[in-house]
């Protein structure tokens, strides 16, 4: 199985940060990734185009995301914030998928985070051919989120605990990042990598990019 060419660089932290801490200047390098385009590759309205800062440390992975927000929000009308929200796909909300063996990339891990805080983590194992889920991982992941007028601020911190692993400067591991936002008919499903599914699918390992690791 083959890798995208598209890469993102992960930056190093001498200490850890807080999730919550979402202006912190820590978080603007010149890794910082817009991602504008659908899973299907066409563009994306300006309006729901996000994004993406990247860290890491010797504890833990982070994102954060900026994302426009011109639409009204899809949120569930009764919020889950003390722990996983099952469903959250179907909601506002920002993904990554990462698979930390580049050898085995059909096994990876989808975290997801909403602009409401709420969270969600699985494992994932395809590599039977049959997507299976791992309803009962637990990886450990804190979430922080705000709602500001015209944009929607959310972040994420996986320990490495919950990939039974930790990278060292220059490694690549394989995954995507998606956005959802809106709602059907004119539901909109961005992605880093496009998927080019003739259906919105975000589950496709063959388009995985390459997190690369950097001090």
């Amino acid at each position: 199985m083959t890798l995208s060419n598209a890469e993102l660089s992960i930056p190093r932290l001498a200490a850890d940060i807080s999730v919550g801490d979402l202006e912190n200047s820590l978080w603007n390098s010149d890794e910082n990734l817009e991602i504008s385009q659908y899973w299907n590759g066409s563009a994306a309205d300006p309006g729901r185009r996000f994004l993406v800062s990247t860290l890491w440390s010797d504890r833990a992975l982070y994102f954060r995301f900026y994302a426009a927000q011109n639409e009204a929000l899809i949120a569930a009308d009764e919020l889950q914030t003390g722990g996983r929200t099952i469903g959250l796909w179907e909601r506002d909300v920002c993904e990554v998928f990462i698979a930390p063996d580049k050898d085995e990339q059909r096994r990876y891990f989808e975290f997801e985070v909403a602009p409401t805080g709420e969270w969600l983590d699985l494992a994932i194992d395809s590599t039977s051919g049959e997507r299976l889920t791992d309803w009962d991982y637990h990886s450990g992941m804190e979430a922080a989120a705000r709602i500001e007028d015209d944009r929607v601020v959310m972040a994420m911190k996986i320990p490495w605990e919950a990939f039974g692993r930790k990278p060292e400067p220059g490694d690549i591991w394989p995954g995507n990042i998606f956005r959802c936002v809106g709602k059907d008919p004119g539901r909109g499903y961005l992605a880093w990598q496009p998927t080019l599914t003739e259906k919105p699918n975000f589950h496709v390992p063959e388009k995985f990019g390459e997190f690369r690791f950097v001090d």
